[in-house]
């Protein structure tokens, strides 16, 4: 691993490499930006990410990120309050708003069940959307999770849980190819997706 021998800067070129994506050239890169800009905007920057760590929690509704209590979707009064789409990620939520499509209210369950990963049911916000389909007025719970074995596997496992629930339950169409995650879908494969969803 090459250094600069500057440990500050080395510091940062380092942290940068934690981000996803983000290699040690590209990390070099936006190091040398930082360093060569104006020292306002590396001021604002730093800010930014701090304000990000202390402002941004999770909707205490469906666990988007929020500033409030509740997110700007559980907050809007235009929002289709019957629909609940339930996804892995918040990322997933902002791949579904580019798409125009879905006017619902949303789910993050903040993963999918993977006991090889160590990821089992009591460790997703589950529990918590069985709530809600018991207290809100919810007609319909689409289930757009990544196609995927561990997508698949959370699917049945809800669906389980609200069988006898009375609310109807639909997926994604097979637009979405199996083993690709939704983040890095375009928004109109994600638009007929969900126009096209089907009955679980």
């Amino acid at each position: 691993m090459q250094h600069t021998g500057i440990a500050t800067l080395d510091q940062l070129i380092n942290l940068l490499t934690r981000l996803p994506g983000i290699g040690r050239k590209t990390a070099q890169r936006l190091a040398m930006f930082v360093l060569k800009s104006d020292p306002d905007y590396a001021q604002q920057l730093a800010q930014a990410v701090l304000n990000v760590k202390s402002e941004i929690h999770f909707c205490k509704r469906c666990f988007n990120i929020a500033e409030d209590d509740l997110c700007s979707i559980c907050a809007d009064p235009k929002r289709d309050v019957s629909k609940i789409c339930v996804v892995e990620d918040i990322v997933d939520i902002m791949a579904i708003e580019e798409a125009h499509v879905y006017h619902g209210l949303y789910h993050v369950l903040g993963g999918a069940i993977s006991p090889l990963a160590g990821t089992m049911p009591e460790d997703l916000h589950i529990r918590e959307l069985i709530e809600r389909v018991k207290s809100e007025a919810v007609k319909e719970i689409l289930m757009a999770l990544n196609p995927s074995t561990e997508g698949e596997a959370t699917m049945i496992y809800i669906s389980r849980l609200l069988k006898d629930s009375g609310v109807t339950l639909t997926r994604l169409a097979s637009g979405v190819p199996f083993g690709s995650h939704l983040e890095y879908l375009d928004s109109a494969t994600i638009g007929r997706a969900i126009d096209s969803r089907r009955e679980l």
